[in-house]
């Protein structure tokens, strides 16, 4: 299943009116941005697909070309293709496409590495696409990481050669401006060799190696100035953690320092990705500077923010010349004066702000986000791992237990590969050393018998994800909810593979989740909206939230039911797109990092931080305390710390 979430739209650019040069006119490279990734990777399959047929139709056609060379297609692996693969995939198998007269040319492979391995590009290749198609063996050609190293200067200038003509290319993008694995600092002119990774790029393919250790140190890839021979290029981006480095590919100067922006030199390129991933492009960030726009209340909000951030001032202070100099004349041009505008946009964002996020009983609740009744309401929060609800939305969570709702948590992975094998002995020992049981040397031999590179143990695997579903519990119980009753551990089947690559959503998955909507039947529910888990578990998370709310939309609960997103531990809203704001205070902050406090198993020594040095406590209280003070310089209340959400429906 392709990602096909994306946030509600609420006015922006009116690309219909405007000429595609002023749409595009901050672009150095031409980009298609989608509503979401699955429309993006139809888009692409459409495009190779057209382009392999036209080709075997044009040399069908001539006798000239009856010996001709096979439609020459490069590719890329890693997470951003999966989608296009399945797509193909599906396409091949419905007998839409044969891939007989295609040759493939594989973009880069670890250094040293069998094909044999999981990690391999050669393997997830051929796991992913190549096994599932009609391609003959003799048109694979992917880079060898076994070759002998004294022997591997010849080899690379050997692929280069025989990658002379690509008809067309596709990539993706590193989070470092990456393609392939070349790296910040690659010369334009580079053909294929041997490189060495950074140590930042190891550290995020560590989680495939389950481990920084046993992650290569180095790689083979096509260099720059090989993939620049492409006839065509397509390079594909999803999710809002490529935005930054999307907006220096697309809209950046020439750098060796992001090494996809050599592709603005390119004279057949373009940039296809979905709204996540462009959320920085000027288009999308500041649309009034592009073209006409649609003035929406929401949308003015967004704009009035945005003006407050620049000329650093709250809202009610903002001039007529500050709206004028900073490109918000039409703003002024929708019937309002700049200071109804002002006082509009603050009582708007105002009404964002509530201390009550499951309704105030018996209260007017014509300007506050959720209305006072039904009260109690029933509530499920949706926790894609078993720490992501106090991280992300903990002081509400507490809120709306003590403010006497049915609340429901709902974990729906084990998150038992985010546990440490020390941990695991820890535990163990604890409870020798209490005297209820002596498995110590039993569970160091499961731990001892794990094998590089393979999925853990299926019972180490279990004992992992006991330890978590037990912080969790602790965790709730921490602020009074009974984790019998109302903690429900959905264990999706997805997750459960054994390594970092999960596997693709399922029915069984999706009906987890309907069975526990139709148990419950909530007025609220709560869900991870962020996209920028770098493993990609939020993502099929929430498509499983929304599968299920499809299956469910027509149930007679559902009629007084509103789904909230959250942000997790990475990012959070803009304030343009808030529509509940809830304060916490100083104690209430201190409730929830007690409550993060309980995920022991997360701290320190988790085997997956990223490259945010920061424990999990530590990011949500600064993201929290930062709302904050946005709002206050906004010229709101001052409040010690605010968690923001958006709503869906």
């Amino acid at each position: 299943m392709n990602n096909k979430y994306s946030l509600p739209k609420d006015g922006g650019l009116i690309a219909e009116s405007a000429p595609r040069d002023i749409i595009h006119r901050y672009e150095k490279i031409h980009t298609r941005v989608y509503e979401n990734e699955y429309q993006g990777v139809q888009y692409v399959a459409d495009t190779i697909v057209k382009a392999i047929r036209t080709y075997n139709e044009i040399h069908s056609s001539n006798e000239v070309y009856e010996e001709a060379q096979p439609f020459v297609l490069g590719l890329t692996t890693g997470r951003t293709p999966l989608g296009l693969y399945r797509e193909l995939v599906k396409r091949h198998q419905e007998g839409q496409i044969s891939f007989q007269n295609v040759a493939v040319y594989s973009l880069d492979e670890f250094y040293p590495i069998k094909s044999s391995e999981q990690q391999s590009r050669n393997f997830r290749i051929h796991e992913d696409f190549l096994n599932h198609i009609d391609i003959l063996p003799e048109n694979v050609h992917i880079p060898d990481g076994t070759v002998p190293e004294e022997r591997i200067s010849e080899y690379c200038a050997s692929y280069d050669l025989a990658v002379r003509h690509i008809d067309l290319m596709i990539i993706g993008v590193g989070e470092d401006g990456q393609i392939g694995f070349n790296e910040p600092g690659s010369y334009s002119r580079s053909r294929t060799r041997l490189v060495q990774l950074t140590y930042n790029t190891r550290k995020i393919q560590s989680s495939s190696f389950f481990g920084l250790e046993n992650t290569p140190k180095m790689a083979i890839t096509m260099g720059i100035d090989t993939i620049m021979r492409a006839d065509r290029i397509i390079l594909m981006a999803w999710g809002e953690e490529k935005a930054r480095i999307i907006q220096k590919v697309v809209e950046g100067e020439i750098s060796e320092m992001v090494p996809a922006s050599y592709l603005q030199a390119h004279p057949n390129i373009e940039v296809v990705i979905d709204e996540n991933a462009a959320q920085l492009l000027t288009r999308e960030q500041t649309p009034w500077m592009v073209g006409p726009c649609e003035w929406t209340p929401k949308f003015v909000r967004k704009a009035v923010v945005w003006l407050c951030s620049v000329v650093k001032k709250p809202i009610l202070k903002l001039t007529y010349k500050d709206y004028i100099e900073n490109s918000l004349g039409e703003l002024l041009e929708q019937g309002r004066t700049f200071d109804q505008i002002n006082i509009d946009v603050f009582n708007d964002l105002q009404h964002t702000i509530s201390g009550w996020p499951g309704g105030k009983p018996n209260a007017d609740d014509s300007t506050r986000p959720v209305p006072s009744t039904p009260f109690p309401k029933r509530v499920v929060i949706f926790s894609p791992h078993p720490d992501d609800d106090v991280i992300s939305m903990g002081g509400t969570f507490i809120r709306l237990v003590q403010q006497g709702h049915d609340v429901h948590v709902a974990y729906e992975t084990s998150g038992n590969v985010a546990v440490h094998d020390d941990v695991v002995v820890q535990n163990i020992d604890t409870a020798r050393e209490l005297g209820y049981a002596d498995h110590y040397e039993e569970v160091k031999k499961i731990i001892a018998s794990k094998k590089k590179g393979e999925p853990e143990p299926r019972a180490l695997l279990d004992l992992k994800g006991s330890i978590r579903r037990a912080e969790a519990r602790a965790a709730v119980r921490s602020f009074g909810l009974n984790p019998d009753t109302n903690a429900h551990f959905l264990n999706l089947p997805f997750y459960e593979t054994g390594g970092i690559k999960k596997g693709q959503l399922t029915e069984k998955d999706i009906n987890i989740i309907v069975n526990l909507l139709r148990e419950i039947k909530p007025h609220q529910i709560y869900a991870a909206g962020d996209l920028a888990d770098p493993h990609g578990t939020h993502r099929t998370c929430m498509e499983a939230v929304l599968a299920a709310l499809e299956i469910v939309k027509d149930d007679e609960w559902m009629k007084d039911c509103h789904l909230w997103l959250y942000r997790g531990a990475w990012m959070e809203w803009d304030l343009g797109m808030v529509d509940m704001a809830v304060p916490l205070s100083p104690d209430e902050l201190i409730m929830k990092r007690h409550a993060i406090y309980r995920h022991l198993s997360q701290k320190d020594i988790m085997p997956f931080p990223g490259d945010d040095p920061r424990e999990f406590w530590q990011r949500a209280e600064e993201r929290t305390q930062h709302t904050a003070k946005l709002y206050d310089q906004l010229g709101m209340a001052e409040y010690q710390a605010i968690e923001v959400f958006v709503r869906m429906f």
